[in-house]
């Protein structure tokens, strides 16, 4: 007697315990009963908030579901922009569950593998359609925000189907593909280079524009300067002259004898000179010795 009721309060025990389940921060529950989703009298899903709760044992089988904001951080993928470009877009999305059966039954029991799989599949849809409706320039000149809210209206709209809130979608960063990046680094290479010759032979132009003012500033200006040298050295001329013939007027015959004198010190300046005159010749003329009488 005594075995059977210790077996009974273990039996009793353990039912209790297996009708006792408790519910994390951050995540959700539902419970599963004979193949199905437990539901209230008013036929709604009963999903079971963080805390302690109580299920049917051997019964019911409680699903846990995280309902926290999550990221679904995938790989860059390749879009097509109105004017037939291709360029790979990294994107990321913020999304939680909302509708946790549907949620369920959409994923496979929960996988949230497979759910973002198919949100990014929805995402990706709702991002062509919008870079398809614009350029490159639009995209990266500033109507990224609309783009994004456009595409977070859509994608939002068709992830409900799968029980899930779209919360925010953000693009990254927008690359060009590689082989597209080196198509268009080698045109813009090509165009600056051209631009450059262009520049230079602009510079060139306008160099011999300056140097040939310059050149004809300069000569005019020596021409000027040629001009005044002669018109002092003419005066300069002229006074000496003067001065020379104020000179000869008043003492000729001295004059005549220094010019003798620079005419003997010009012909003897080397001492191998030699100088072979007549005696009744000019040079002895002021080395001849004179006498009263004479």
């Amino acid at each position: 007697m005594r075995t059977v009721t210790l077996g009974s309060i273990v039996v009793i025990l353990f039912l209790a315990l297996s009708s006792l389940f408790v519910v994390s921060e951050g995540e959700r529950a539902i419970v599963k009963r004979f193949g199905k989703i437990a539901k209230d009298a008013n036929d709604v899903t009963m999903v079971y908030e963080p805390g302690l709760h109580m299920k049917v044992p051997m019964i019911d089988t409680v699903i846990r579901l995280n309902a926290r904001i999550l990221t679904l951080d995938a790989p860059a993928d390749r879009f097509v922009t109105s004017e037939k470009k291709d360029v790979m877009v990294d994107s990321f999305v913020k999304w939680r569950i909302t509708d946790f059966e549907r949620y369920y039954l959409s994923t496979s029991g929960g996988n949230q593998l497979q759910a973002e799989a198919l949100l990014q599949s929805k995402i990706n849809n709702g991002l062509r359609t919008e870079f398809g409706r614009r350029t490159i320039s639009e995209i990266v000149s500033g109507s990224r925000d609309e783009l994004q809210q456009e595409a977070l209206k859509g994608a939002g709209e068709s992830a409900l189907t799968l029980g899930i809130e779209v919360v925010d979608v953000r693009v990254k960063q927008i690359n060009l593909p590689r082989e597209v990046s080196s198509s268009i680094y080698d045109r813009m290479r090509a165009e600056r280079i051209a631009v450059a010759k262009e520049h230079r032979s602009e510079g060139k132009e306008k160099a011999e524009v300056l140097r040939a003012e310059i050149d004809a500033k300069v000569t005019v200006m020596v021409a000027e300067a040629e001009k005044q040298a002669r018109t002092i050295r003419g005066k300069g001329d002229a006074q000496a002259a003067k001065i020379y013939a104020d000179a000869y007027n008043q003492d000729p015959e001295f004059f005549s004898f220094l010019r003798s004198l620079d005419a003997y010190s010009t012909s003897f300046s080397s001492k191998q000179d030699v100088l072979v005159v007549s005696p009744d010749s000019e040079y002895f003329r002021y080395m001849k010795s004179t006498t009263k009488g004479e």
